[in-house]
Parts: C-alpha cells; structure tokens; sequence
C-alpha cells in the first residue's frame, strides 16, 4: 500500500467515523466464509457499514476525527489488536449489537471487541446489556402506542356511551310496544 493509498483509507475512515453514531470493534477470526457473507448480508439491511481495516490506519482516523469519539479513543487504541472489523452504525446504533448477539449466540463468532454507543464504551461481557437496548423503529412504535391508546380510550369511551344510549332507546321503544 503506497502512501497516497495510505493517506486515502486514512480519509475514508475519517468520514465514517464523523458520520458514524456508534461503532463496533469485532474479532472476526474463525468465521466461515459462508458464515462472513451472511454477517455482510444481515449488516448490510441494517444500513451499517461493516469493513476490515488496518489498526494503524483506524488509529490515525480517530486521532484526525472531529473528536466524537475522543472520550473513548484510549480504550479503541486498547481494542485495535489482531483481526478487527469495525462496523460504524449511523441511524440506529444499538441494530450492530443485535445482529451481532444473534451470530455471537450461533457459534461464539463474531466476538465483540468494544463498542462505543453514545459516547459510552460497551466491551464484550456488556455485549447482552448493549443488544437488549430498543432500537430505533422499536422507540417511534413504543411512542406511537403511548400516543395512540388515550385516542383508542376515548374512541371506546365515545362508543360505549352510544351503544348504552341505543340500548336505552331499544328498551323504551320495547315498553311502549307492550
């Protein structure tokens, strides 16, 4: 790798990193071909973005970035050891931890690394805490219910005053046609 390419990835990472709303440091060492492509495949319909880098390279981005994850750049440098694909989230940080649990869950494989969600750091033992997190869409339809059920309440309540109305009315009309 020539040191224009070098300096190339180094931008790349950059950029996703300052786009970036949580990444995930895996060890991906032991999957199966089969098993990597279908990890990709699942990462991919999340919309994240999963690469493997080189450690040095990944080192020189976070000491360039804007500093959304400085508070945490000490214990990354720590988890930029040996294999590590990094997987950057950008609408929903805490998808990466689910799909990651449920291949961890399969075989042991991917392990996590360190996640950094939220400014707050999540190593491998917390990786059980981090997927049991609501995402996203899961947040907006929990709201979306809190909001709906007083409507549906007043609906039933509506709906219950006109049906014991024209439960009156029926047994009016019944004693005046004895």
């Amino acid at each position: 790798m020539t040191k224009q390419d070098k300096e190339q990835s180094v931008l790349e990472i950059k950029e996703k990193l300052n786009k970036a709303s949580s990444i995930y440091l895996t060890d991906f060492s032991g999957l199966t071909v089969a098993e990597s492509n279908e990890l990709r495949d699942e990462l991919f319909i999340a919309k994240v973005d999963f690469k493997v880098l080189k450690n040095t390279l990944v080192k020189k981005a976070l000491e360039q970035s804007d500093g959304r994850f400085n508070d945490q750049s000490e214990k990354l440098n720590e988890n930029l050891k040996g294999p590590t694909g990094i997987i950057f989230a950008y609408d929903d940080p805490v998808s990466p931890a689910k799909i990651i649990k449920k291949f961890f869950d399969k075989g042991e494989k991917p392990k996590l690394k360190l996640a950094v969600v939220e400014n707050v750091a999540y190593e491998s033992k917390q990786l059980n805490q981090l997927a049991a997190l609501q995402s996203k869409p899961e947040i907006i339809s929990s709201i979306v219910g809190s909001l709906n059920a007083p409507i549906s309440g007043i609906v039933g309540a509506i709906n219950a005053v006109i049906r014991d109305l024209a439960s009156i009315v029926e047994e009016v009309a019944k004693k005046k046609a004895n």
